[in-house]
């Protein structure tokens, strides 16, 4: 039995969270940013003042930690973190910290506990492999390195200070090293539908996702 999901993975920068946002709003569906529960974490581990390249000390946080959701804001222990979570220095240490095995297994058992049973939209890098792969729909959504760091510059939600050269180079690491990591790798589901939206609109990608989904609730 399919899950009434809608499963958004692809690179970072690729639209995920906003597509996801604003399908959400459309269909009427919860919607759950999972990358910003890992970049929530992040934040916490830099402020605790342990290394995030460091599995032991990064693991030994973890029972510490309490991430929640409210209104679309993200709160880490009780404090709204929206913003905080946006730094260049989260962004430069999440996809270590992303990488652990016990980091990722409180988080997939978190996404999958919020996601309950409601038809729901999750984006991230591993939902439609990992946390959902029972999801009626499966997204693989990307653009170009170049068109990502554009859209990141033009991110009004980012705290970067970085210029766009500087944000390409992080997006090609960042790339390299989520699809090569040894646990949840970065790659699509096999039953994904690819969309690569860099000559898309929003609405483009919006249509064809809504299209997408209705055309598999009538297949139910």
């Amino acid at each position: 039995m399919k899950r009434q999901a809608i499963a958004i993975d692809g690179p970072s920068a690729s639209g995920k969270s906003t597509i996801a946002r604003l399908l959400a709003d459309r269909l009427n569906m919860d919607y759950l940013d999972t990358g910003a529960m890992y970049r929530a974490i992040t934040l916490f581990v830099l402020e605790s003042g342990a290394d995030p390249n460091n599995e032991k000390e990064v693991n030994a946080l973890l029972d510490r930690v309490d991430i929640t959701f409210q209104k679309g804001d993200i709160f880490v222990n009780g404090k709204n973190s929206s913003r905080e979570i946006r730094t260049d220095a989260v962004t430069g240490a999440v996809s270590a910290v992303s990488s652990y095995q016990k980091v990722r297994e409180k988080m997939v058992d978190q996404q999958r506990k919020i996601a309950g049973d409601q038809p729901a939209i999750l984006d991230g890098r591993d939902i439609g492999t990992v946390v959902l792969p029972d999801a009626l729909l499966k997204i693989f959504l990307t653009a170009s390195p170049e068109v990502r760091a554009q859209r990141r510059v033009n991110d009004e939600r980012s705290s970067s200070t970085m210029d766009y050269e500087a944000i390409l180079q992080a997006i090609k690491r960042r790339d390299h090293f989520d699809s090569h990591r040894a646990i949840s790798p970065l790659r699509p589901a096999e039953d994904a539908v690819y969309i690569d939206s860099s000559e898309m609109t929003i609405d483009q990608v919006l249509e064809k996702i809504q299209e997408l989904w209705e055309e598999r609730q009538c297949t139910m």
